[in-house]
């Protein structure tokens, strides 16, 4: 980990008192400032706070340390650490994960547009559904759709996520169409995530109502259930970025047009806002453009 980084952690924790205002400060989640206290411990070799539950106060290896962290941080206020961002070119690697049927349909095509504005950047796009330690797995950047963000996250809303209730025709034909949601206790649901019972959320004509669905295929990657429904298996919920090219084809049927389902955000999600790598800002500036402005995606978001 960056010890300039957990020396600014370190000091801010004991100026301010706690690790929750150390976090605030610093645009960071407590869970990361806990990491950098943790760091900064081993790399002294000593306990450096004592902790109640009313206040923390510094141990002598601490009183140390909080000299020598501000020593550092002096030193390092003295040298250019705006040199990446005033180059005229971008450079560095950045990692990036987010689920495969986002990766394949968005991200890939928004990274390449990227990478053409700046050529010296790399980008290694890792697709996984789950969530993912970014500080231990050196993730610089997740993107997730979601409704339940966790508030100890840092991250920055890029666009929002139509979703579509589908079926294959040959399912359809074989076990009747559903119209309205609580029609769907009576088939075959491909669920998200987690076996049994599944909430699917629907707003009509003003009034939100929520559906407890079933199925007996459940995956954790949307791609999976899309695969399932195509194939007659049941009903599933997909995102419409996925499903729009597949309904335009007659491949799928779009069910209960008149009752839509929730929409989520798409977030991309980081460690840290202070000393933010230049590469990470602009691709998130990228991001935030690209989804406002392409047209493919725009056309998911049209219902």
């Amino acid at each position: 980990m960056d010890r300039i980084t957990a020396a600014e952690v370190f000091v801010s924790i004991v100026e301010r008192g706690s690790m929750i205002a150390a976090a605030e400060a610093l645009g960071m989640s407590r869970a990361m400032v806990t990491r950098y206290l943790a760091q900064m411990e081993q790399w002294a070799g000593a306990r450096l706070l004592h902790r109640t539950t009313r206040k923390l106060s510094l141990t002598d290896a601490g009183e140390r340390t909080l000299q020598r962290c501000r020593q550092m941080l002096q030193v390092a206020q003295d040298i250019d650490l705006a040199q990446e961002e005033s180059s005229d070119e971008l450079r560095g690697l950045l990692r990036i994960t987010c689920s495969q049927s986002l990766g394949q349909t968005a991200l890939v095509g928004a990274v390449s547009q990227y990478l053409k504005r700046h050529p010296q950047v790399a980008v290694d796009l890792q697709m996984n559904n789950r969530a993912v330690n970014l500080v231990e797995e050196r993730i610089d950047l997740a993107l997730r759709i979601t409704n339940e963000l966790d508030p100890n996250l840092i991250a920055r809303p890029l666009s929002t996520c139509a979703s579509v209730v589908c079926a294959a025709p040959a399912y359809l034909v074989a076990h009747g169409t559903p119209r309205q949601p609580q029609d769907l206790a009576l088939h075959n649901c491909l669920t998200y995530s987690y076996f049994g019972k599944s909430l699917w959320h629907f707003e009509h004509q003003g009034v939100k109502s929520a559906v407890a669905v079933s199925g007996n295929l459940s995956a954790n990657e949307s791609v999976v259930l899309m695969a399932g429904t195509l194939q007659g298996a049941g009903i599933s919920l997909q995102p419409y970025y996925s499903a729009a090219p597949l309904l335009a084809k007659g491949e799928l049927v779009e069910l209960m047009p008149d009752y839509q389902p929730q929409s989520m955000g798409i977030y991309g999600i980081y460690t840290s806002r202070r000393q933010m790598p230049a590469t990470l800002r602009t691709m998130l500036d990228f991001l935030v453009e690209w989804f406002s402005h392409d047209a493919q995606w725009l056309a998911t978001l049209r219902r």
